[in-house]
């Protein structure tokens, strides 16, 4: 099965990402690209995009960047990941590029870029790390 399929196929399976209004826009060999619309019910109190928001979508580009360098039928999970917030997600929509540092048969170490889009412009508001265990078919 292609990559993008086999994302596509998982990344409809999260109901977290329905929730918060989130599309999967690419995935390719150690990548992948979540994109999601700054909505009403995702904004903090002084209207940004609201920090849990980053982290999800952050969380989630950097775990199919994961499982796309994983052998068929392998999943992955996240052990451990780390953010650092650099400025507000102010803008409409939210872009998390997650990439693949280094693959392994038991970590993978991963990071994620999260920008905000406000109309052209895009600033970069996130950067994560951290580390997903990959999970041998049943």
């Amino acid at each position: 099965m292609k990559i993008q399929s086999r994302v596509s196929e998982s990344f409809a399976k999260q109901t977290m990402m329905q929730t918060l209004g989130a599309e999967l826009i690419a995935a390719d060999a150690g990548l992948a690209v979540i994109e999601a619309q700054v909505l009403p019910t995702c904004q903090q109190q002084h209207g940004f995009g609201h920090a849990g928001l980053t982290f999800s979508i952050g969380d989630s580009a950097a775990g199919y960047a994961a499982l796309s360098a994983m052998p068929e039928g392998y999943e992955v999970l996240t052990s451990e990941i780390k953010i650092n917030l650099l400025a507000p997600a102010a803008g409409d929509r939210l872009i998390a590029r997650g990439k693949v540092v280094k693959p392994g048969k038991r970590l993978v170490v991963v990071t994620a870029e999260v920008f905000a889009r406000d109309g052209d412009q895009e600033t970069l508001i996130a950067l994560m790390q951290g580390t997903m265990v990959p999970m041998a078919p049943r």
